[in-house]
């Protein structure tokens, strides 16, 4: 996997490095942000709902089924007492005409998805502080996907 590389531009902003690709965050107003870019939490959920995305497209691409129409939307609702996700609904908008044989075989495609995999997984998520030698050579913090 690349290892991201996180900055800190100014106010509330965060960006990220993935190779060529920068990847900008702010926060909304009402946090002291700017509201210039999707926060952080709103781009989690937004590479699960591409992730999904993608594994419906290629279903569809592979099987030279048109995808005009083609549709995905993520729901969160919060759990009130945490804020928190307490549920997340992925919802796939089929063509017209869609073949009935392929209906269960395209969920199950974006049901694939490798960020709700690794969701589903659980793995450990590690904070470390980088060491000093290696934090002054380097300059910002880095965080490995």
């Amino acid at each position: 996997m690349e290892l991201i590389t996180v900055s800190f531009p100014g106010g509330k902003r965060v960006d990220a490095r993935i190779g060529a690709h920068l990847v900008r965050t702010d926060q909304p107003a009402s946090l002291g942000g700017e509201d210039s870019a999707p926060g952080p939490f709103d781009l989690f959920l937004a590479s699960l709902a591409t992730c999904a995305g993608v594994y419906a497209l290629g279903f569809c691409q592979a099987r030279g089924l048109s995808t005009e129409g083609l549709g995905l939307t993520l729901q969160a609702t919060p759990d009130p007492a945490t804020g928190l996700p307490s549920r997340v609904r992925l919802e796939l908008s089929l063509p017209e005409g869609f073949p009935e044989r392929y209906r269960p075989a395209i969920l199950r495609a974006a049901e694939g998805c490798k960020v709700k995999k690794t969701l589903q997984t659980q793995p450990p998520i590690e904070v470390a502080l980088a060491p000093p030698e290696r934090a002054r050579e380097e300059g910002a913090p880095r965080v490995v996907a």
